[in-house]
């Protein structure tokens, strides 16, 4: 069994492992990253066809990397964001080994200890960058029904992967309400599971809403002022970006449901929530248009007016007499998506950092383990802390937190380290792993 050893460990070749190298670089920290199949794998494998990027192209960036485009308003498809995130590897050129699972990680004498397939590497600190979409979360209220085709939105690709038939999406967030998007332009007839959401407009009054969000500081909200919602906002990017109107979808044939609570010889029985989800999903939307209406007057912003954002259509018959139950014979659906999100899987991490519902337990990245961190979750210092714009500067504070230890073990307080990382000095040199 090969063994070896190296200062700092990063698991995860996406987006935040690859800033977390570039910072590791920046100090002279020597590093490697393992990723477990290909750099930015979870972009390759697990959207659909049609997705489009949620951010406008001028919000897209990597530290000291911009992202190349020719419509600073416009939104791009996967393909070309893994095209992005190649380049930035090609530009950060990580000591990265690609198709190396890290197995189990646990604590040794001299810090952790990682096991793959072919051995076991050392560290004396360890970052996990696996990101915070690992485990599609699918409820198994469908398990008892044969002959329907049920897939999760991580692996759907296209209405043509669809049989023929209605199909009923489950879950409303992004990625819900863009297939349901798509399916309807596809000439499918849909039913759309609606719950909880916080609906917000793509544009208000001349500016995208990651313009707003970044003008006001909202995006620079700490992770202790955060609200109790742990929703995310239901945008999209695809047709040049377009508010999310589920009386739209209505309007275009989309037939809105409650909740999918129960299912038995194929009736599904559906929860009497959709009035009040579409409700608090309105009420969403008012509150931020009143907070950029209140901020445009407290700072004399010369921006437009737009009444039209306020404008809403007419509850449909699916909102004012919702369904209580629904027969997929008769309504002869074939497909289920299911759009309901994604849950961590860190039980590969044999640590007691990880708190009852398997997520770890940190203070911005900093774990109560000395020595391993965590980078890239929603929310993890910062609302933006897992934006392709917010990565680095989490990734930038974990550096200077792992340079600190380093020369606090050697000499000096970890304060002085810090200010001599601030000066430029580096701390330690090469980034390749050293045999045993």
């Amino acid at each position: 069994m090969r063994e070896e050893t190296i200062d700092t460990l990063v698991i995860g070749g996406g987006q935040a492992g690859l800033t977390m190298s570039h910072r590791l670089k920046q100090r002279g920290i020597a590093h490697l990253v393992l990723e477990r199949r290909r750099i930015a794998e979870r972009w390759r494998s697990e959207r659909w066809d049609g997705l489009m990027f949620q951010f406008p192209n001028w919000s897209v960036r990597l530290p000291e990397f911009a992202y190349p485009h020719s419509d600073p308003d416009g939104f791009s498809d996967t393909a070309s964001i893994i095209a992005f995130i190649e380049a930035y590897a090609a530009f950060v050129a990580p000591p990265i080994r690609c198709g190396l699972e890290v197995t189990k990680l646990r604590r040794d004498a001299g810090g952790f200890l990682a096991e793959i397939a072919d051995g076991r590497i050392a560290a004396r600190n360890v970052v996990v960058a696996t990101g915070p979409y690992q485990r599609p979360l699918q409820p198994d209220v469908l398990r008892e029904q044969p002959g329907l085709f049920q897939v999760h939105a991580s692996d759907y690709k296209n209405p043509a992967q669809l049989p023929d038939g209605a199909v009923l999406v489950i879950g409303a967030g992004a990625s819900g309400a863009q297939i349901t998007d798509e399916l309807v332009r596809a000439g499918r007839h849909v039913f759309l599971s609606v719950g909880r959401h916080n609906r917000l407009p793509r544009r208000y009054r001349g500016r995208d809403l990651f313009w707003w969000l970044a003008e006001m500081g909202v995006d620079e909200t700490p992770v202790e002022q955060r609200g109790p919602s742990r929703l995310l906002p239901v945008i999209s990017g695809a047709h040049g970006g377009h508010t999310i109107d589920f009386r739209r979808f209505a309007a275009d044939g989309v037939t809105l449901l409650g909740r999918v609570t129960a299912a038995r010889d194929g009736v599904l029985e559906i929860a009497p929530d959709l009035a009040g989800n579409i409700a608090n999903g309105d009420a969403y939307y008012a509150t931020f248009l009143g907070i950029v209406d209140d901020f445009i007057a407290a700072r004399g912003l010369d921006q437009p007016d737009d009444p039209l954002a306020r404008v809403s259509l007419p509850d449909p018959p699916c909102l004012t007499a919702p369904l209580d139950t629904i027969d997929l014979g008769t309504e002869r659906i074939s497909s289920v998506i299911w759009a309901t999100g994604y849950g961590l899987e860190l039980n590969w991490i044999d640590i007691p950092v990880l708190d009852d519902n398997g997520a770890p337990r940190h203070r911005r990245g900093v774990s109560e383990v000395p020595g391993l961190y965590f980078l890239g979750l929603q929310w993890l210092s910062k609302m933006k802390s897992s934006f392709l714009s917010g990565v680095g500067d989490d990734a930038a504070v974990l550096a200077d937190h792992i340079a600190a230890r380093a020369l606090a073990g050697w000499c000096g307080s970890p304060q002085e380290t810090v200010s001599k990382q601030k000066a430029g000095t580096p701390l330690l040199h090469g980034n390749k792993p050293r045999d045993l």
